[in-house]
């Protein structure tokens, strides 16, 4: 696990500044406190830098940035590759020699070398890298399938720039920070911006699955060489001649043995390793599998808050640990420790990510750096796989009870009249905006699950801002032609957004369940650009590796292959993974009700957090950047200080794009510490 960053020098007048991009690669030196490494090309036209975290191979010889044997291949990388030694076996029997006694990084310089492009085809983990290939003059881009790892670009009138972090762009001096107002835009309804957008103008995120290749004049083409369709994996075919109850038993058994490989390959480490644990079914699970593996203790890390201790899960965890014999830490959280943090926040995460489970998962992460741990395996995917939701529960019964006869019976002038007069009824109701909002896409044609964790509908954002006065996006012709950022993107309506998905879903695997079509959009988005950039975001802030098995993209080929009626059997949520982990883990905690993962965000906003938070949003020019409504929000934030009304959704997504403006556009980052 490390940082990247690269500079492709589009004008033979400019070479690449050694000290500049230096500055960029050590402005993120937390992705890699153990080392660094600089490449200028003899032209002086591509340069690469690298920050290293020293997990795999500690020795000298897998230091970064990597050559070929003859220099002619550089690579910078960042993540892991479980595979390494089953390709290392492979390139050697074509005749590659290698330098590193067992570096995963040179398996990509050897496979580039022998696949091209295609080597991301052979990779097995999470990774985002940089490749420069002297001998076809271009550079060759690639985030993972899931979306792990971040990978940002920028163009420059002189330059194309990538790094892991927003950060290292702006460290350059032709890279500025200013606002994109669409991407706020979007940002309101995700929580986050959607791949390729980020809320920094100029600079865009690649895509969970796609390559691409820069040309020496800066020109781009992109591929999407993975996506999590059904119909994928080597058990596809096999699954479709199998009974209800054979299929059934199946998943189970194939559940179990593909989490425990996924969780035997990422234990692949040469410094201590650890979990997060919360004594739920997925990360308890990711123990116990841990544990058996090693042989040994496992440390497990648990997070709660001494201010609101009904939020706390130690029980739980206390109990897995003690069954587990584990090396267990925890740490306790307080609205003084949570206000402190929160410049650090802005900051770790370059764009907001605004969801609260930011804040306990930076001292928990902390914590774990702490114990002298680096690497750190959580439970993110587990959820959206095995349907471990209760509301994605409800949204399949509301589409079976009320959406299917509603759009099927109802004529369309009809539903259309009411989406018109609900739109209405939005501008000033504040209660039930999820079933009010449904009322309005079903009388416009729309998708009914976009993501799990839409925050502000379409009809309450119109309400918030003047859609006129956003700005159209501006976006170089060969980023929009090489379809990374499909013109829905542009658009001043978000479910322009959502179709894009489903049109791919329904043109290449038609006829799929619901729950299928939400897990797919989850994949699209909320995954890749809000629950894992959070992990990634703030483990990495302190210097730690998280790693997710649960989203192995074997597993998630198998469990996108299995219908709605064997996830939920009997209604049941998770049911799969439940009956695969039985006797692994003990019944009590696998049939205890979930939790989830948070922080008492409504409470604190109701406290002395809620005072600071009304004086930034009363001082911040945000509000003239973006066509918001500032009236609105601080409205809002009365009526949920006063208890008329719960808020803290719409509240904490605006705040943060406003704390975000504060610091980087403006760079007048304010303290909230008590």
């Amino acid at each position: 696990m490390c940082g990247i960053t690269g500079w492709l020098s589009l004008t033979e007048s400019r070479e690449v500044d050694s000290a500049v991009l230096e500055r960029m690669r050590d402005v993120i030196q937390h992705r890699g406190p153990d080392g660094s490494g600089l490449w200028i090309a003899p032209s002086g036209r591509v340069g690469l830098g690298f920050r290293r975290l020293a997990i795999i191979d500690l020795s000298d010889s897998a230091n970064q940035p990597m050559p070929n044997e003859d220099g002619s291949i550089q690579v910078v990388f960042n993540g892991e590759i479980y595979n390494h030694q089953y390709l290392r076996r492979e390139l050697l029997s074509h005749n590659h020699r290698f330098r590193s006694d067992h570096s995963d990084t040179e398996t990509i310089v050897h496979g580039y070398e022998q696949w091209g492009e295609k080597v991301v085809d052979h990779l097995e983990g999470m990774f985002a890298i940089g490749v420069w290939d002297e001998a076809g003059q271009n550079l060759f881009l690639a985030r993972d399938r899931i979306g792990i790892k971040p990978l940002y670009i920028t163009w420059t009138p002189s330059a194309f720039l990538f790094a892991s972090e927003i950060k290292a762009l702006l460290a350059h001096p032709e890279v500025q920070a200013e606002v994109e107002p669409l991407a706020i835009y979007h940002y309101l309804s995700f929580l986050t911006t959607p791949a390729p957008l980020t809320m920094f103008r100029g600079i865009y995120k690649i895509p969970a699955g796609f390559h691409c290749t820069v040309s020496a004049d800066g020109s781009m083409q992109a591929e999407r060489y993975w996506d999590a369709l059904p119909g994928a994996g080597p058990e596809a075919d096999e699954m479709k001649t199998l009974s209800p109850a054979a299929l059934r038993d199946f998943a189970v058994r194939r559940t179990r043995q593909l989490l425990d490989h996924s969780v035997r390959k990422r234990m692949m480490s040469d410094v201590p390793i650890g979990v997060f644990l919360s004594g739920g079914i997925d990360s308890s699970a990711n123990a116990a599998l841990m544990t058996k593996h090693l042989g040994r203790p496992v440390r497990t890390f648990t997070v709660g808050f001494s201010d609101h201790q009904d939020m706390n899960e130690f029980e739980y965890a206390r109990h897995v640990a003690h069954l587990l014999n584990a090396d267990h830490h925890e740490v306790m959280v307080d609205e003084k420790a949570m206000r402190e943090y929160l410049p650090q926040l802005v900051i770790s995460q370059d764009e907001p990510i605004a969801d609260w489970v930011c804040i306990p998962l930076y001292f928990v992460s902390k914590l774990v750096r702490d114990s002298g741990t680096t690497v750190v395996q959580v439970g993110e995917g587990a959820d959206e796989q095995f349907c471990g939701y209760l509301h994605y529960l409800k949204y399949m019964t509301m589409y079976r009870r009320f959406w299917k006869p509603y759009t099927g019976t109802v004529p369309a002038f009809a539903r259309r009249l009411v989406s018109l007069l609900v739109e209405r009824l939005m501008a000033w109701h504040h209660r039930h905006d999820t079933y009010l909002d449904l009322l309005v896409r079903a009388g416009f044609e729309r998708e009914p699950f976009w993501s799990g964790a839409t925050i502000f509908p379409e009809s309450r954002k119109s309400r918030l801002l003047d859609k006129k006065r956003l700005r159209p996006l501006e976006a170089p012709q060969f980023l929009q032609d090489s379809g990374m950022l499909p013109a829905a993107f542009a658009a001043t309506d978000t479910f322009e957004i959502v179709r894009s998905f489903f049109e791919r879903l329904d043109a290449e695997a038609p006829g799929h369940d619901i729950l299928t079509r939400m897990v797919y959009s989850e994949f699209k988005l909320r995954l890749p650009e809000l629950l894992l950039m959070r992990v990634d975001k703030i483990g990495m802030s302190v210097s730690v590796e998280p790693r997710v098995p649960f989203l192995d993209h074997r597993l998630v080929e198998f469990t996108m292959n299995l219908p709605q009626q064997v996830k939920v059997a009997d209604g049941v949520c998770k049911s799969v993974l439940k009956e695969a982990m039985r006797g692994l883990i003990p019944d009590a905690i696998i049939d205890r009700p979930k939790m989830g993962f948070g922080a008492p965000m409504d409470r604190w906003i109701r406290g002395n957090f809620g005072k600071a938070m009304e004086a930034e949003l009363s001082a911040s020019r945000f509000f003239e950047a973006f066509p918001a409504n500032r009236r609105a929000v601080l409205d809002m934030l009365a009526r949920h200080r006063n208890g008329n009304g719960d808020f803290t959704a719409y509240l904490w997504t605006v705040y943060n794009a406003v704390a975000w403006f504060d610091s980087w556009i403006e760079g007048s980052p304010k303290s909230l510490g008590a």
